[in-house]
């Protein structure tokens, strides 16, 4: 009972969330329902502030018949917002939409999404992180035009200066050595007094060029190590705090629980990818985390730590990791203080056919789409699209993963930490990590967050005190990690609506995962599902063209 009451306090007080994190994937993807309409969202927020975010919605309805779209933002709530604008309906693709909307500053924000339709209105609001990461280079050939004519207008206002301090106050066609001492006097005074306003300018200028730059957002960096302690392997990732006073407004004491865990920590064998882990650090103080390393093998790996701040900020902390060979051997995960028993790992190889694969290794074939791939448990998964063909960049798709048990009947799917199944998409050549979910790539709790700020209108948001905050939220995770996995499950999964569950007439139980790839490129997903109280790990190739 103590521990449901923690729980719905930090849910009531905006302090819980549903989140993923992203490198070089920074567009938002929602799958669910605005009231009764069902709908895909895509969402491609822009890399400045201010700035345009471009939407498109998908919907199989043909009962609606306008949708409207607004940002809203956490530190303003609705009173604060914009009126709403159309999206347009796209000529010759029914049930297709598309708009844009000006973001005009930065942090956690929403998009609030109106459809009206024959079954009446519905609305959904969408969270988005409104971040400027990147900065605007002006033409060249642009500026030389708007050079030119800056000179041309400082010429004419000169002269139009000394000719009202010379000529204007005489007889035309007559110039008086006075007056064209006037004249003279006149006009270098008014290229004086030109010449302070453009150095006012470019001193405005410059202070809010230098203002967007110290806030333009960067992620913390971290550092990471491998070290042999009490007879196991013990990873730490540490968050320097430099990058945290310098980026970010919000102590680390603010981290909130995301599927209660404090973090989600994704390694990721460099290169070869045939090594994935997924680990639940512990938090030893409000920069360092520890957990135990599974069984991996020794090697260069890139490291992935996904944070979720008070105020609804998903961030994701990126580092790499080498982790050297002859170290001791790992403990009994029931006997070490920094296990979790939601930790698992893969090692899984593209290089082996299904035909020559052996069934008693501990080794998976890494599958490719329209294949049917064994997974270690005995049963099967099945990548659903079609075979040999490439994916578009920029195009949502509905990554669908099937699973047979091994007697070949649809898998009966459990719940792992709230959620029927977990993805990680990155990119073979780099520069795009994702971590997703059955609705989408979006901050679910941030959605009560969003609501709740909307119905508190104007008032400003609270924020409690760092200590205070730091040990209640520790106190919610220490008590969720007791609980049975049925509790666990149970508290988790309280509120939420599991979209893009099914069931493929020949291929099992599915699992969609809404997803649009950012760029070309080789990839590789990891999909984590569970069966039978033991975590069903698939890895899938997949390429994508522009």
């Amino acid at each position: 009972m103590k521990l449901r009451f923690l729980f719905s306090l930090l849910v009531n007080t905006c302090f819980l969330f549903t989140s993923s994190g992203h490198v070089g994937s920074p567009g938002v993807v929602f799958e669910g329902n605005a009231g009764p309409y069902s709908l895909m969202v895509n969402i491609n927020p822009p890399d400045v502030i201010p700035g345009v975010a471009d939407i498109s919605i998908y919907t199989i309805d043909p009962s609606i018949e306008s949708i409207q779209v607004k940002p809203i933002y956490w530190g303003y709530g609705d009173e604060g917002s914009p009126k709403s604008d159309p999206m347009n309906p796209v000529a010759d693709m029914p049930g297709q939409y598309e708009g844009v909307v000006w973001l005009m500053s930065s942090g956690t924000a929403s998009i609030a999404i109106y459809v009206e339709g024959e079954k009446g209105t519905g609305e959904v609001v969408i969270p988005i992180m409104a971040s400027a990461t990147a900065t605007r280079d002006m033409d060249a050939n642009l500026g030389m035009v708007l050079a030119g004519l800056g000179m041309f207008l400082v010429i004419l206002m000169v002269t139009i200066i000394s000719a009202a301090n010379g000529q204007s106050v005489d007889t035309p066609g007559k110039i008086e050595n006075s007056l064209r001492r006037r004249k003279i006097i006149g006009g270098s005074v008014g290229l004086l007094l030109i010449g302070l306003v453009l150095y006012g300018g470019k001193v405005w200028w410059d202070a809010e060029s230098n203002a967007y730059q110290r806030y333009m957002y960067k992620a913390p960096t971290a550092t990471s190590w491998v070290e042999s302690q009490n007879g196991e392997r013990v990873l730490n990732f540490q968050i320097d705090a430099a990058s945290v006073r310098k980026r970010n407004r919000l102590s680390m004491k603010y981290l909130v629980p995301d599927h209660g865990k404090l973090m989600h920590l994704f390694i990721i064998k460099d290169e070869s990818l045939d090594v994935f882990a997924h680990l639940h650090p512990k938090r030893v103080d409000s920069l360092r985390f520890k957990v135990q390393l599974p069984e991996v093998p020794a090697g260069r790996y890139v490291v992935f730590g996904d944070i979720v701040r008070l105020n609804g900020y998903v961030e994701t902390i990126s580092d790499t990791l080498e982790i050297p060979g002859n170290m001791a051997i790992n403990l009994p995960d029931s006997t070490s203080q920094w296990s979790d028993p939601d930790n698992t790992y893969i090692v899984a190889t593209a290089d082996i056919e299904k035909d020559q694969y052996d069934f008693g290794s501990d080794i998976l074939i890494c599958g490719k789409p329209g294949i049917e791939t064994p997974l270690l448990d005995g049963s099967t998964a099945v990548f659903e699209y079609q075979q040999n063909e490439s994916f578009i960049a920029g195009k949502l798709y509905p990554l669908t993963f099937a699973i047979n048990d091994p007697e070949g009947e649809p898998a009966d799917l459990e719940p792992y930490m709230g959620m029927m199944g977990h993805a990680v998409i990155y990119r073979k050549e780099g520069g795009v990590y994702s971590h997703l979910h059955p609705v989408g790539n979006y901050s679910m709790a941030s959605q009560e967050i969003i609501e709740s700020r909307i119905a508190e209108a104007s008032v400003a948001p609270s924020i409690p005190e760092a200590n205070v905050f730091y040990d209640s939220v520790q106190q919610v995770v220490n008590e969720i990690a007791l609980l049975s996995e049925t509790e666990r499950s149970d508290l988790l999964m309280a509120g939420m609506e599991h979209t893009g569950l099914g069931l493929h007439e020949d291929h099992g139980s599915t699992v969609t995962f809404p997803y649009a790839f950012p760029q070309a490129g080789e990839y590789r997903i990891w999909i984590q599902m569970k069966r039978d109280g033991k975590v069903l790990n698939s890895s899938f190739d997949a390429k994508v063209i522009l």
